[in-house]
């Protein structure tokens, strides 16, 4: 083989190598490189024993279910996995029900902007953001509707991701970013005019405390919706498999415990709550919530290749490899969850704060 001929051929195989790595990986939007993944606010060395202390709660599960525990549990686990799923998943860290015709980017914006439709609120009007991650969500809503949206995170890392993207995004002026604790809020009573939760209070160890505080921080009249991870009525805590799934759910995503579906309305009455309206909204007719994760079964074993070459050669730190193999298998079973309806991560709870 001749120079040129090397030449070119070395080009390409560094060209292909670069873009494998480098630009190939986020499955919507990229916001994260493959190169940039980290640990969030744990260093680099402590990646792997912050992942092996993550699966110690497990061992000890009644430190799990108290309010004490809950955030060095939840806020460990999202420095673990934030630079992942931007990098794999995108911005906003939920599912939403496959649109014909519609690509995953948009149907996961009109899942969102159905949240903001449904509390009723109006441009230039103060919303909250219940557990905001790197504010996917909290940009779409706030484009859609113009009203100002202050989201709580308990991981400092995701306010700091949120609020560099909401300024690219030229939203910053709409978008606020807090490090908090959503089971003690840093916010005066009767302060917001609707509020809303995609996906994240099923981190709480007890339902009734983060609505209390989600009841106690809005106006009277105001509206508040929430999207809940939960167990169906077809799920039966005698099968070993229905029981093999949720629990790897509850494992690879930091829940304390899946709560049943029928109890969500029941916690939300007991803070003094009006239920306007509930519904799931992964039931039938709508279309499967887990077709994406099937279909990115592909980009997950490519991703996983690049974290493991990434790991080897100590761009990304040590530990990495195996939070993405935890996520790949959490993967897994909430595909089996969403196919056999045991399970839906988006039971939605309309509720009103009443006048009086």
């Amino acid at each position: 083989m001749n120079s040129v001929a090397l030449f070119f051929t070395g080009a390409l195989v560094a060209g292909g190598i670069y873009w494998f790595l480098c630009v190939l990986g986020p499955a919507e939007r990229k916001g994260k490189r493959a190169l940039d993944l980290s640990g969030g606010s744990i260093s680099a060395e402590k990646v792997q024993d912050k992942y092996k202390q993550y699966w110690s709660f497990f061992r000890r599960p009644k430190e799990i279910e108290t309010a004490e525990k809950v955030p060095d549990f939840v806020d460990t686990f999202y420095n673990l996995v934030t630079d992942i799923y931007e990098w794999g998943w995108g911005q906003s860290f939920h599912f939403s029900p496959s649109i014909r015709g519609k690509s995953h980017r948009d149907a996961t914006r009109l899942h969102e902007e159905m949240a903001v439709d449904l509390i009723q609120v109006k441009p230039g009007q103060k919303i909250l953001d219940v557990g905001c991650g790197v504010g996917g969500p909290m940009r779409a809503i706030a484009s859609h509707s113009r009203a100002n949206v202050v989201g709580i995170t308990i991981n400092e890392y995701q306010v700091k991701r949120a609020r560099d993207h909401n300024r690219k995004a030229g939203l910053d002026a709409l978008c606020e970013v807090v490090c908090g604790n959503f089971l003690q809020m840093p916010f005066d009573d009767n302060t917001f005019d609707g509020a809303y939760s995609i996906e994240a209070t099923c981190h709480a160890p007890n339902l009734e405390e983060v609505y209390a505080e989600i009841y106690r921080v809005l106006k009277p009249g105001s509206l508040y919706v929430s999207y809940e991870w939960v167990t169906t009525d077809k799920f039966n805590a005698q099968d070993e498999e229905h029981v093999e799934v949720i629990q790897g759910i509850e494992r690879g995503d930091a829940l304390p415990g899946l709560r049943a579906y029928s109890d969500i309305a029941q916690a939300a009455k007991k803070v003094g709550f009006q239920i306007v309206k509930e519904k799931d909204l992964a039931a039938p007719p709508a279309q499967p919530w887990w077709t994406r994760l099937k279909m990115g079964r592909l980009a997950y074993w490519r991703n996983h290749v690049v974290v493991q070459i990434l790991s080897a050669v100590g761009v990304a730190p040590k530990g990495t490899v195996d939070v993405h193999e935890m996520l790949f298998k959490t993967a897994d079973f909430l595909s089996r969850g969403g196919e056999t309806e045991i399970f839906s991560p988006m039971h939605m709870i309309l509720c009103r704060k009443p006048m009086s």
